[in-house]
């Protein structure tokens, strides 16, 4: 062990703890997701629950982690309770609100808060804490928190946000989709009653990626058959 480091510390950052505080109690902040993954990527390993709050998904995208993250939890025999809290920025884009259909689907419980949230961040069984800070030239600043006393503030802000929320069903129901141009052009084959083969062709995408596509639309718009898309997409304005 070097020279001032103490036990249970996490090598590599900017350390915020006292000495008296002991090394379980360290607070560091790393730069970057490839630090904040190797050195504290442990931490986000939840027994009983995971809860994230973000103005939109691309804060914790954590490429590749993530998704070793999930296989691992449908590995477990009790699966962690997953929160998701998001500004409406979240579902800003036609990819940003199908991720947070696909996630509502698997189980995770999804809240939009249409109030800043206080903080970006991960707590993971109400013992850490980890805070993003705003990018700087394309990367951000995490600040690992172990500290009892300042996880249980952030716990209470995050709590007090979360019970000010509408889950993302609510805050979806009246309201169109951030649908792409495609998507939107396919909507109007929809409604013109094109045969599939047809409407992909005049599209130049092969019968599957259009059926597909269509599937998603459907996902979207919270409609069960074509016919009900096509009523909810003039009801909410998207054809005319």
């Amino acid at each position: 062990m070097s020279v001032g480091t103490r036990p249970g510390a996490i090598p590599g950052g900017t350390d915020h703890g006292g000495a008296a505080h002991g090394g379980a109690d360290r607070n560091v902040t790393l730069r970057g997701e490839a630090a904040l993954l190797e050195r504290a990527g442990h931490l986000f390993e939840a027994r009983e629950e995971f809860a994230c709050a973000a103005r939109d998904p691309d804060t914790w995208a954590l490429p590749g982690f993530r998704e070793r993250l999930l296989a691992e939890r449908r590995l477990m025999r009790h699966a962690p309770a997953v929160r998701k809290l998001y500004n409406p920025e979240a579902l800003a884009t036609e990819e940003y609100e199908r991720h947070l259909l696909d996630a509502s689907r698997a189980g995770v419980t999804v809240r939009i808060c249409t109030a800043p949230l206080p903080y970006e961040t991960i707590v993971v069984d109400r013992r850490v804490a980890i805070l993003a800070g705003p990018p700087h030239a394309g990367v951000r600043e995490y600040t690992v928190v172990r500290s009892p006393g300042v996880v249980a503030g952030v716990v209470s802000l995050l709590q007090a946000a979360w019970d000010r929320s509408a889950d993302l069903a609510d805050h979806r129901r009246d309201r169109a989709p951030a649908l792409t141009g495609e998507s939107r052009r396919i909507l109007r084959l929809l409604a013109e009653g094109l045969k599939d083969e047809a409407a992909a062709r005049r599209l130049g995408m092969s019968l599957r990626t259009y059926r597909r596509r269509v599937a998603e639309i459907l996902a979207l718009l919270d409609a069960e058959s074509r016919f009900q898309a096509g009523l909810r997409a003039h009801e909410l304005g998207l054809l005319p």
